[in-house]
């Protein structure tokens, strides 16, 4: 699948920003996300997850190798500091320095947030709640996730459920909705909205259930 890294609905302005800069600074981060990052150019940007040891998300972000030993990683506004903690927590005699900026802006426009919900990508704090996610519901794995790059924390969960071939409890869907319908609206008992822009929105959507349309990234 094509790694759709610069997509048109990102407001790049309400992106907050981590800078991983030293001599190993590609060895610590290859280990600590679910990405491959070992063959990326220069220019080169790809998605990836940050997760805890349990397996559970503590980001979704994309990251860019900027210079030979420079990569940036950028995730939704407000979430910053919170990949910062992570990937400072296990970085024990690392040559490598980290800084954060922060983003322009608290949140996408509306023009981008409204694109991001009809496409059925999923945001930090919306649909990702660090912590508690686990990757698998989110739909973005086959752009996130290198199944041969080798070993990083939480990796354990997420391949004995590919492995396995297991479903997740629920999946992130795009609906059509009624103009009244809230965040956090259940919807035919088998759906919880997390976003809505207008009268589409997004769901995470039970085991089973046909409600709602699959995103493209996630197939």
């Amino acid at each position: 699948m094509e790694n759709l890294a610069d997509l048109a609905f990102i407001d790049d302005t309400a992106r907050d920003r981590i800078t991983v800069s030293g001599d190993d600074a590609l060895t610590y981060l290859q280990s600590q996300i679910t990405q491959e990052i070992r063959d990326i150019a220069v220019g080169e940007t790809r998605w990836t997850f940050v997760l805890a040891p349990t397996g559970k998300v503590d980001s979704l972000a994309r990251i860019a190798r900027t210079a030979e030993t420079t990569f940036v990683l950028d995730t939704d506004a407000g979430f910053g500091d919170y990949l910062l903690a992570r990937l400072n927590r296990f970085k024990i005699r690392v040559k490598a320095d980290t800084e954060l900026a922060f983003a322009e802006c608290d949140v996408p426009s509306a023009a981008h947030e409204a694109a991001r919900v009809a496409a059925g990508w999923p945001r930090m704090g919306a649909e990702i709640v660090p912590g508690e996610t686990i990757p698998a519901t989110t739909g973005v794995v086959l752009l996130a996730v290198n199944f041969t790059k080798g070993c990083y924390p939480g990796q354990e969960l997420v391949e004995r459920m590919d492995s396995r071939g297991a479903d997740a409890p629920k999946m992130l869907r795009i609906l059509e909705v009624a103009a009244d319908t809230s965040v956090g609206d259940v919807i035919d008992d088998v759906a919880e909205v997390t976003s809505i822009s207008g009268t589409t929105a997004l769901a995470y959507v039970k085991r089973k259930s046909d409600l709602g349309r699959v995103p493209v990234h996630a197939v």
